[in-house]
Order: C-alpha cells, then structure tokens, then sequence
C-alpha cells in the first residue's frame, strides 16, 4: 500500500484569521508529505508490512523490523497524525459539540468550560514537540492525554476523537513562541461535527 497526501476539504487561506495561508501551505504540502515520503521509503521491500493500513501498522510497532521501527514510528504518525488535524478543522467551525459527545464531555470533566481547560493545559505544558488528544481509553472512557513527536494514542489501543498538533512549525509564522495564544484560537475552528462522527464510531 501506497500512502498519499490527502487532498484539504478547503483552500489554504480559509482558515485564516486563526491558522494564517503561509503555515497551511507549508505544513500540508512540505512537513506532511515528507513524513508520507519517508513512511514509503521504509516500507520498501517489505511487501507484507505494504498491504497493512496505517492503524494496523501503529497498532503492532512491536513487530516491525528494527531496522525500520523508528522510521515507521515517525513517519507514520506523523502521516496519521496529520490526517486527522486537517479533518478536525473547518472554516465554518468552533463552538461546542452537541448530543452524545457533550453529553460524555460534560460528565467526564464537570463541563465543557473545564473539558477546555484540561485540554488547553496538556497541549501548553506538552514539553518540546508533541500533541495533545481527546480519546477513548481501554476503559471507553473519556480522556485527555499528550504524546510526544509524532507518537499518538493509537500505538496503546486507544481510540483518537481530536488531536491539536503544538510542534513549533504549526503556529510560530503567526505566533512565534506564544503556543496558548495559538491554542485559543484553535477552539475557533473546530469541527464538532467530524468528532461526533469519530465518537458515535468508536464509543
């Protein structure tokens, strides 16, 4: 199998004022590509590892050749990762979720102003690079957790709902080393609708 650059749901510049045209440009078309690039570079000559989809590979790093453990390990999350922030945001987004997933939201951190807090404080504190998530845990409970590089919650058997990427080349053009401010602005382009359909699928 042969990983491709997913194609955007919208123009580089739509989601601007919040996350500016350059850094999507350069974070779609460059570090992501790159990271799809490398991930096939890998699999080369492992045909076997090359019929797998991206979650069966993350889900059995254990078993993978040594020598290309951490170059799948990188690569793949950050070609997974990534596939993911692009679908999580949307021009036409923000607010708050509804139904279910407030509902789960709601009962899990005391509400949503407190789901946003403990949120904002994994992606801030996530020392160096890294991103912060919303899951489901092996207990199919809620849960707000950080992971460094390109790992994500995938690789322990959890189920990824959102994820915001708080790597330095996602937000400093715009930001420069100000990541909360980056992090509130985030909130503004939110697709609830897309992690409602990632709940009601996994929950």
């Amino acid at each position: 199998m042969k990983f491709n650059l997913p194609n955007l749901d919208y123009s580089y510049d739509a989601l601007e004022p919040y996350i500016d045209k350059e850094t999507m440009e350069i974070h779609h078309s460059k570090h992501h590509q790159g990271y799809i690039s490398k991930l096939n570079d890998a699999l080369e000559g492992h045909e076997a590892l090359q019929e797998k989809d991206i979650e069966e590979l993350l889900q059995s790093l254990d078993k993978l050749p040594k020598e290309i453990y951490w170059a799948v390990r990188n690569n793949g999350g950050g070609y997974y990762n990534h596939s993911i922030f692009w679908k999580v945001m949307d021009p036409n987004g923000g607010g708050e979720p509804k139904g279910e997933l407030l509902a789960d939201i709601n009962k899990t951190f005391g509400g949503f102003k407190e789901f946003k807090e403990a949120f904002n404080k994994a992606a801030a504190t996530r020392f160096g690079s890294g991103w912060a998530w919303l899951i489901i845990n092996s207990n199919n409970e809620l849960e707000i957790i950080s992971t460094p590089n390109q790992d994500n919650p995938i690789m322990d058997g959890s189920k990824v709902l959102m994820g915001i990427d708080v790597w330095e080349h996602v937000y400093y053009l715009k930001y420069q080393n100000k990541r909360p401010d980056y992090i509130e602005a985030w909130w503004n382009i939110i697709n609830w609708d897309y992690v409602s359909e990632r709940y009601n699928t996994y929950k």
